[in-house]
């Protein structure tokens, strides 16, 4: 995982798995409440964060297949997944919680921030600090996200 091709191939089959999982856990919740699971607002979400998620998974993609191609080098693809999937979770938001929305401009001023430092410092990130940075933000950021929920909706915690 120390060289660009690992970084990206770990964290794109998290992203991958992550969604897999979220795809699930939907779809269970629509058969629970005996609902559709394609429905209009389901497909108003999913049409709403499409285009930063495809955005995203491409400059990943390319990042591996070139990897001597200048415009987005491995290192700055944390900052970068972390601005658009902050636009995703804003724009998903609009037909959500307010909280979601919230969530996204954490993600959104996380990755401007990274951007700053690296700016700043005037280099690139190793690998290694850009594994943390995703686990930090990723990972931190959705547990922090996961327990805002759980203490805001109490009435639907009771499984």
């Amino acid at each position: 995982m120390d060289a660009p091709p690992g970084f990206i191939s770990l964290w794109a089959g998290t992203g991958g798995l992550a969604l897999a999982g979220s795809f699930l856990l939907v779809r269970r919740q629509a058969l629970k409440e005996s609902e559709t699971f394609w429905s209009p607002p389901t497909r108003r979400v999913g049409q709403a964060m499409l285009a930063p998620l495809f955005i995203g998974s491409m400059a990943g993609l390319f990042a591996l297949a070139c990897p001597g191609w200048d415009f987005l080098q491995p290192s700055a693809l944390p900052a970068f997944w972390m601005v658009l999937y902050g636009c995703a979770l804003n724009t998903a938001g609009f037909f959500m919680h307010r909280g979601i929305k919230l969530l996204g401009w954490i993600f959104v001023l996380c990755g401007c921030g990274m951007m700053a430092v690296r700016c700043f410092a005037g280099g690139p990130l190793s690998l290694l600090a850009a594994h943390c940075v995703m686990g930090i933000a990723f990972g931190g950021l959705h547990l922090a996200y996961g327990i805002y929920l759980y203490f805001t909706e109490k009435g639907r915690n009771e499984a």
